[in-house]
């Protein structure tokens, strides 16, 4: 230090501290050889304290307003240096300025993702981020436990270790809640008070008050993300069958407002709607049985008949409407029929259970 700042120092009587930064937390007082005149003024601005420190221990701290540096408001500091008679000279003792306010808006996210068990997932990994609000709360406590010599800390020295702090303990917390996977948005307030109350007193160690944590978002893998999303649109979508009717219409009336598109575009949307036509059909329509091929079995269990007549075929009919048709000559033994069981089609009269109806039951008038 050159001649002239120490003796601008020596004539100095005001030590104030005024900060044009946003991340300064502790700022140290600049004298020369570190001596304070007695009676010298120390102005304590709103949102800051003053801490006194003598020989590397803590002597006494400041409140906000303005303060006449004597024996009589220096009781600490005139004990350890021995000032028992007032004794008017200059002391040594370097005073820190402490920042008090609200540090806003400082982020903390999860670096790895936190695995645990869902109950309807399974085991999921999750992601989650916010932010927090501190503030110097024992302003002795944090010269004493982070800062130490220091003559200028920013938030950033400190914000790393505050981070992982608060996504280790969100992650005990996530584990221990037990909440669903899909309730998670529902209770971000629950958990960030939760969390708040948690971390708190591990704040507190360092001088610290955590006033505010909130968690923004906690979300699953992309992956995971996309397969929830195909998920909800198929639930959304409810009726596939109506869906594609809807689908089908959309595209006609498309292809009927562009008549003169590409001809490629025309056959390829011509095949989609053959294709969506077509499934619509095996969607809605019964499914018939190939010709020949055993009708399905009826419910009460009874045998169902089918009549062959001028190339077409009838029924199913029980037996008791057969022999009915038999005996008002609806079917003669040369009437062709099918029964279940049957390969092929035969006469009437190779049935077993119609041989004696049709022999005596007369033939139909000419």
């Amino acid at each position: 230090m050159s001649i002239w700042e120490k003796a601008v120092a020596e004539l100095l009587d005001i030590i104030e501290w005024t900060d044009d930064s946003n991340d300064t937390m502790v700022w140290r007082f600049p004298r020369f050889d570190n001596e304070i005149k007695y009676g010298a003024q120390l102005i304590v601005r709103q949102a800051q304290a003053a801490v006194f420190v003598d020989r590397g221990q803590i002597a006494d701290v400041f409140p906000s307003g303005q303060h006449s540096l004597t024996t009589n408001n220096l009781p600490v500091l005139t004990t350890l240096m021995g000032w028992k008679y007032g004794f008017h000279s200059p002391f040594k003792a370097e005073v820190y300025f402490i920042n008090t306010r609200n540090f806003t808006n400082l982020k903390w996210g999860t670096k790895n993702p936190v695995m645990l068990r869902d109950q309807e997932f399974g085991p999921v990994r999750l992601r989650s981020f916010g932010t927090y609000v501190v503030r110097v709360s024992d302003p002795a406590k944090f010269i004493q436990e982070i800062v130490g010599t220091g003559g200028h800390f920013t938030l950033d020295a400190i914000s790393e270790q505050l981070r992982n702090l608060i996504v280790s303990r969100f992650a005990d917390a996530l584990g221990e809640c037990g909440i669903p996977l899909l309730d998670m948005a529902a209770n971000y307030n629950e958990l960030s008070s939760f969390l708040t109350k948690k971390i708190a007193p591990e704040f507190l160690e360092y001088g610290l008050d955590v006033t505010k944590l909130l968690i923004e978002n906690i979300s699953l893998p992309q992956e995971v993300e996309e397969a929830l999303d195909k998920k909800s649109s198929m639930g959304i979508i409810g009726n596939m069958d109506n869906y594609v009717k809807f689908q089908s219409a959309q595209a006609m009336e498309a292809a009927a407002k562009n008549p003169g598109g590409d001809a490629s575009a025309g056959v390829g949307m011509g095949m989609g709607f053959a294709m969506a036509n077509q499934l619509g059909k095996m969607m809605t329509a019964p499914q018939e049985s190939a010709p020949g091929a055993p009708p399905p079995l009826p419910e009460d269990g009874q045998i169902s008949y089918f009549v062959g007549e001028n190339g077409t075929r009838k029924g199913p009919f029980d037996l008791s409407s057969i022999l009915g048709q038999v005996r008002d000559g609806g079917i003669t033994k040369d009437t062709l029929l099918w029964k279940q069981g049957m390969t092929a089609w035969s006469k009437a009269e190779m049935f077993d259970e119609l041989k004696a109806l049709i022999q005596t039951t007369p033939p139909p008038l000419p």
